[in-house]
């Protein structure tokens, strides 16, 4: 059994799931500024949009990371084109 680790913006929570991970480097190479591997904690979901981070964490190839709303809803915000946040 995997042990997760969660990291929250308040919005959506990031689960990441280290016995699956493969290391590929997808997540901090297309956002670095929230996944800063050498760094404690190594995930800082603050650094950018609930959506971004969603469209992110989407694109793990072992599936170590996966997310979940904070809300309960299974799913993600609507994208309304004025995210300055990142």
């Amino acid at each position: 059994m995997s042990k997760e680790h969660t990291y929250t913006n308040g919005e959506v929570t990031i689960v990441w799931k280290a016995d699956l991970c493969i290391h590929s480097r997808k997540c901090w190479t297309g956002l670095g500024e929230v996944f800063k591997p050498g760094q404690r904690p190594w995930i800082e979901p603050a650094g950018a949009s609930t959506q971004r981070i969603i469209d992110q964490v989407k694109r793990c190839p072992s599936g170590a990371l996966s997310y979940r709303m904070n809300d309960g809803s299974s799913e993600a915000p609507e994208s309304t084109g004025t995210d300055v946040g990142g």
